[in-house]
């Protein structure tokens, strides 16, 4: 079960890069995740309201028209690392391996990467929407599963 919330953690980075691990930080914040000293500095409260501001400014800047693609290097590498960290935090808050969890997640933001633009152009398309519609649904997606997958207690 662990391993299938790291994928999905991955997926999510795949659709917003810094929204996971902002999840994850307050999750390590309130002690719903305990973290091996190496990774328990996301859970001060200075990391957390980093993470939390970047979220944000990432929620608002990927609805501006110049906002290069997710898939381009930069986004892509953003989503790599930022999954990594993400999956290795949520494997060893469950008491799994962090290298197992950086590749699992890994796996998984290259999957919500790609599927994740697809189904987002796709969906403009076909509902004949604004771009701004769906990438709010997105929003609430990335937000909604991030915070229910690191809020589980097992």
């Amino acid at each position: 079960m662990t391993f299938f919330l790291v994928f999905l953690i991955g997926v999510l980075t795949g659709l917003r890069s810094l929204t996971p691990v902002a999840a994850t930080a307050w999750a390590t914040h309130f002690g719903w995740l305990k973290l091996p000293r190496l990774l328990a500095w996301i859970g001060t409260t200075p990391a957390a309201a980093i993470f939390t501001v970047l979220a944000l400014l990432e929620l608002i800047s990927d609805k501006l028209p110049k906002t290069p693609s997710r898939t381009a290097p930069p986004g892509l590498i953003a989503r790599l690392l930022m999954g990594g960290f993400a999956g290795a935090c949520l494997a060893t808050g469950r008491g799994q391996g962090a290298i197992l969890g950086i590749l699992v997640a890994i796996v998984g933001a290259l999957i919500g990467t790609f599927a994740g633009y697809q189904l987002r152009t796709r969906s403009v398309k076909a509902l004949r929407v604004p771009d701004f519609v769906i990438a709010l649904v997105e929003d609430l997606v990335a937000i909604g599963c991030s915070l229910w997958i690191v809020s589980l207690r097992f």
